[in-house]
């Protein structure tokens, strides 16, 4: 199955809408974000839930250490590197490597472990951008590496990506939010349910 994350979690509301929609991963950002969280409330969050999924910390650019320190408080089970990290970035815990995608032309991905993360590059956005890309253009990269596919997914659209490229994974987060910081539990639903209807789909074929 298309592993599923939700990222940008800032409220315990919009974690447990993500949990009983049945998302494999929710993400919180600790790096500069209209979406970034303090470490502790994440921590609350995370340990008020009923069920736990796993979950993903972001860091942009951050020191090693500082990523091990917030790893280890909030109990990360992934990071989520979405800078400019050089290969060789040292984490206790698994790395889930952001590249982006510039102009249809594909990052350099040789030395990050899988699974990777492609969204798209801005100019003026060093996070995600929650914009669209040619993701046909990873189809070749995706029939040897295990890879999210971020980057512009709505409950709209999602359906036709795994559908075309059979990603690894998919990854969310302004395609699932009424507003800046504020997920619709609805969207968050519809996600999940368009991206296990392809599974289907494709399992069928």
């Amino acid at each position: 199955m298309t592993q599923v994350k939700v990222c940008g979690i800032c409220d315990l509301e919009a974690a447990r809408a993500a949990t009983r929609a049945g998302v494999d991963l929710i993400g919180f950002h600790f790096c500069s974000s209209r979406r970034r969280v303090e470490p502790e409330r994440a921590r609350a969050i995370v340990e008020a839930l009923e069920a736990r999924p796993g979950v993903v910390g972001v860091f942009i650019d951050q020191p090693e250490d500082e990523v091990e320190q917030v790893a280890a408080y909030v109990g990360l089970d992934l990071v989520q590197l979405h800078g400019s990290e050089p290969v060789g970035f040292r984490s206790s815990r698994p790395i889930l490597k952001a590249l982006k995608v510039r102009g249809g032309e594909l990052p350099e991905v040789e030395g990050w472990p899988d699974p990777i993360l492609l969204d798209s590059w801005s100019p003026d956005q060093r996070g995600g951008t929650g914009r669209a890309w040619d993701w046909g253009a990873a189809r070749e990269l995706l029939r040897r590496r295990r890879a999210f596919i971020a980057g512009g997914l709505s409950p709209e659209n999602v359906g036709q990506v795994i559908a075309t490229l059979r990603p690894y994974g998919v990854d969310v987060s302004s395609g699932v939010e009424r507003e800046v910081r504020i997920k619709d539990p609805d969207r968050i639903r519809a996600f999940v349910q368009a991206v296990r209807h392809a599974d289907r789909g494709a399992g069928e074929r």
